[in-house]
């Protein structure tokens, strides 16, 4: 009798973690959908490139500078093209550099290689170098970006929500496994 109270127990309090963390992936993926769309808007010949990759990742971001730090952290998912799966990943940023801003971002990483993808799965990280200016809100405003992004096999594209940045940093990048939702 106590091993059937203890489990009903541990149920009682487990189904509102597991209800959130599908509601959770849900979000992920419905927003996964929405950045792709955006991107094969704005730059058509992406869809083939996506269509035709070991897989891809799409990444939701805030991000801050202010003078010179900057920090940020998002969240997103990595679908293999091959087996279908999803991996939920979160991700955080740090830099030094000079700016001044807040942008609200979305990323897209296109994988070329099984072995870029699995790298980025499992150690997650990426240095770069970046420079670009923004000042958007909605559809209003207009934004530039250049990213000199250090993973071989690996197509990146950003594009500016909102936010108003102007900035030139050199930062490191964590992406890792969301143990919640994975």
């Amino acid at each position: 009798m106590k091993t059937i109270l203890a489990f009903l127990t541990l149920l009682t309090f487990s189904l509102p973690v597991l209800a959130g963390a599908e509601k959770d992936r849900k979000e992920i993926l419905e927003e996964s959908s929405e950045i792709l769309q955006r991107l094969y808007k704005e730059q058509p010949e992406t869809k083939a490139k996506v269509a035709n990759a070991v897989g891809y990742a799409t990444f939701s971001n805030i991000g801050v500078n202010v003078i010179f730090v900057s920090a940020g952290g998002g969240k997103g998912v990595v679908h293999s093209n091959k087996t279908g799966k999803n991996t939920y990943m979160k991700m955080g940023t740090v830099g030094v550099g000079i700016g001044l801003g807040v942008k609200d971002f979305r990323a897209v990483f296109i994988f070329h290689e099984e072995d870029a993808m699995n790298d980025f799965i499992e150690k997650g990280w990426d240095f770069s170098g970046q420079a670009d200016a923004a000042a958007k809100s909605g559809k209003k405003g207009a934004e530039g970006s250049t990213a000199g992004t250090i993973i071989n096999g690996v197509s990146v594209y950003q594009m500016t929500e909102t936010g108003l940045a102007l900035q030139a940093t050199l930062q490191g990048t964590k992406y890792w496994k969301d143990s919640k939702l994975n």
